[in-house]
């Protein structure tokens, strides 16, 4: 009889044990709300695709999912709270790609570590960057043109960007530099200010994205030479990608995409879930109209293919941060 109450106890205790074991916890995600950190303002194109992304979710995983934006420092103040946070699953970080690409080249102190502090779970869309003209004041049609245009005009061509350190200010001066063309940066605090420049022919030329440049480049007011990255855009077929274009330098490659981790040490129960999850959603026509009011298109990717991606293109922005000079304090 001893034996047998003996027994007992230590099934009950064993039961117990599970309960708050973490693979039980993951079984049992989410449980509570999620809090999905944005660490840019409200009102932008990150936040609304971060609390699209969060309704969608929220519809398949049962339980609210909140948004939280926390601004400044490039990122890093948002980014480093995920990276603090507890590993259960309930804070989540969508970001664009210049908090954990770009700012540990850009920043002299970045108070976490990418690879070490953060989970990667998914990409879940990307926008492609163009180069484009102002159409009055550069002949060019297509790279090679407007190269040798340039060589012709050492120390008097003007770019824009749309900040310092940006992907768009950092393939701007690889450009430069690659060409020996000797061109002016002029850094704008955002990108509408910016094509607004180029428009009015305070710029000679300038990488911004698709999404802001689009009416521009449909109108005529600016002209596309080329399409940043691996594809062509559905909205400018005839624009032939930079690698198209003949130069497929790495440096050239390099888009915003927006990005979802968490912090590190995730159980791969519940890195399985979202990452499921934010795939399925990126898929659904919601995210895909907003995607498309962007300038974006969906990634989805698995956790490891983002890892892979971020690995292949983090010694490419360590370079062209480099190169740039860009450094902020």
């Amino acid at each position: 009889m001893k034996w047998k109450m003996f027994a007992a106890i230590a099934a009950m205790a064993a039961m117990a044990a599970m309960a708050f074991s973490p693979v039980a916890r993951a079984e049992a995600y989410p449980a509570k709300p999620i809090t999905f950190v944005v660490p840019v303002p409200p009102g932008g194109g990150m936040d609304a695709i971060a609390r699209a992304l969060a309704e969608a979710m929220s519809k398949r995983m049962g339980q609210p999912i909140i948004v939280d934006n926390r601004p400044g420092a490039g990122g890093m103040i948002g980014t480093q709270f995920v990276a603090r946070a507890a590993p259960d699953g309930y804070t989540i970080l969508l970001t664009p790609s210049g908090s954990i690409l770009t700012a540990p080249f850009l920043y002299a102190k970045v108070p976490y570590d990418p690879k070490r502090d953060l989970t990667f779970i998914s990409q879940i869309c990307t926008g492609q960057l163009v180069l484009a003209v102002n159409p009055q004041k550069v002949p060019a049609k297509t790279v090679k043109e407007f190269i040798a245009w340039a060589q012709q005009r050492k120390g008097n061509v003007t770019y824009g960007s749309y900040g310092v350190g940006s992907a768009g200010h950092l393939m701007s001066a690889y450009l430069n530099q690659a060409n020996r063309l000797e061109m002016t940066h002029a850094p704008y605090k955002g990108e509408s200010p910016m094509v607004q420049d180029l428009i009015g022919g305070q710029l000679d030329w300038a990488i911004g994205t698709a999404g802001v440049m689009g009416p521009y480049l449909q109108s005529g007011r600016l002209r596309a030479l080329a399409v940043m990255g691996d594809r062509r855009l559905v909205d400018l077929p005839n624009v032939a990608t930079m690698s198209e274009s003949g130069y497929t330098d790495p440096e050239y490659r390099p888009i915003g995409w927006a990005a979802m981790l968490g912090p590190a040490n995730l159980p791969p129960a519940i890195l399985a879930r979202l990452e499921q999850e934010a795939r399925a959603a990126v898929q659904t026509t919601e995210l895909k109209a907003r995607f498309q009011l962007y300038g974006m298109y969906g990634m989805g990717t698995t956790s490891a293919a983002f890892r892979r991606d971020f690995d292949t293109m983090l010694p490419v922005m360590e370079r062209l941060v480099r190169l740039s000079g860009a450094k902020i304090e």
